[in-house]
């Protein structure tokens, strides 16, 4: 099988860290999505950032431009990090008023998806955490967002909630951290339609094994929902080209996807502040299929290998495929 790709509009834009306001112009949605179909015609999928590239006064325009470059809406991702009143949480605020708002606003975006025709919401939480001890109260903040997150997920049962984990940053420990603890999350709502994107990127950052959390996954009652691809040295999301820190990481990856079934969008997010966007992100692309293609190629190899668990047989195999 091979996997649908996408990217993230905004990817091709926000060219600002937290030294500089850009080390680059930033363009327009029209002209992002223009550099992407140049650059990348192997994709068939934009995941759009709710606010910065579509809301509710141009989703008409958007969706006939995506119509017209004939690609699909992967996801609609809700802006729920950036403004200000966010700073201290979206639907686990401590003030019912940013709860309401929040959730009015994750409204607003999942009527937004269905207009696009787009059955996934991508819910990266960011600002739903803390960053002091005994300043947060723990059950209280995962009861908000259980609660909140079983409103939406039951008023718009024809899509798919992504919860999108990832330990820290902007807040210094994130509700949704991880693998198991955002399964949690999703279980206790009791909706089928609430389940996972994994960034390998925020994973690696979490000090797991990304292939294991694909398994996890699985094992829940297959609630991977999405996938976003990136690469970092582990200690910060540095949002890098994938496989310029990585190799069998990947290919065990991309086995256990195969080897699970995920039939989801492999979506590329990352933000090249510094290089060519559009040229940085076709990149990750070319290196995700050619891993593909790798697994597709020798899958029954490594599945054997898997089950002898011979470590030096392991190395030799992975020897062979960059040709040494």
């Amino acid at each position: 099988m091979s996997y649908q790709y996408s990217i993230i509009l905004g990817n091709l834009g926000n060219t600002c860290d937290r030294f500089c306001k850009g080390y680059k112009d930033n363009p327009s949605s029209p002209e992002m999505l223009s550099r992407a179909l140049a650059a990348m015609p192997g994709i068939s999928g934009i995941e759009l950032v709710g606010t910065w590239d579509i809301h509710s006064g141009n989703v008409k325009e958007m969706k006939q431009r995506l119509a017209d470059a004939g690609v699909a809406c992967a996801s609609i991702i809700p802006d729920t990090f950036s403004p200000k009143e966010y700073g201290k949480g979206t639907i686990t605020s401590r003030d019912p008023a940013i709860r309401k708002k929040s959730l009015d606003y994750l409204r607003e975006m999942s009527y937004i998806a269905l207009e696009m025709d787009c059955n996934i919401v991508n819910l990266w939480m960011a600002q739903d955490g803390y960053d002091y001890l005994l300043a947060a109260d723990y059950d209280q903040g995962r009861e908000w967002l259980k609660e909140n997150t079983q409103k939406l997920a039951e008023e718009f049962p024809s899509l798919r909630f992504a919860l999108e984990y990832k330990p820290k940053e902007p807040r210094n420990f994130s509700y949704h951290a991880r693998m198991a603890d955002s399964i949690l999350a999703a279980k206790e709502t009791g909706c089928s339609n609430v389940g996972i994107t994994i960034d390998t990127g925020h994973s690696f950052v979490a000090g797991e094994n990304v292939a294991e959390a694909v398994v996890l996954a699985k094992r829940a009652g297959d609630m991977l929902f999405h996938m976003h691809f990136n690469d970092n040295h582990g200690s910060w999301d540095d949002d890098m080209i994938v496989g310029t820190v990585h190799f069998a990481t990947y290919i065990d990856l991309l086995f256990w996807l195969k080897k699970t079934g995920y039939n989801g969008w492999i979506s590329m997010d990352q933000y090249p502040y510094r290089e060519d966007a559009a040229e940085a992100i076709a990149e990750s692309i070319r290196w995700v299929q050619h891993y593909e293609r790798l697994v597709d190629a020798h899958f029954d190899e490594i599945d054997s290998l898997i089950k002898e668990n011979d470590a030096i047989r392991t190395s030799r195999f992975l020897r062979k495929l960059v040709g040494a």
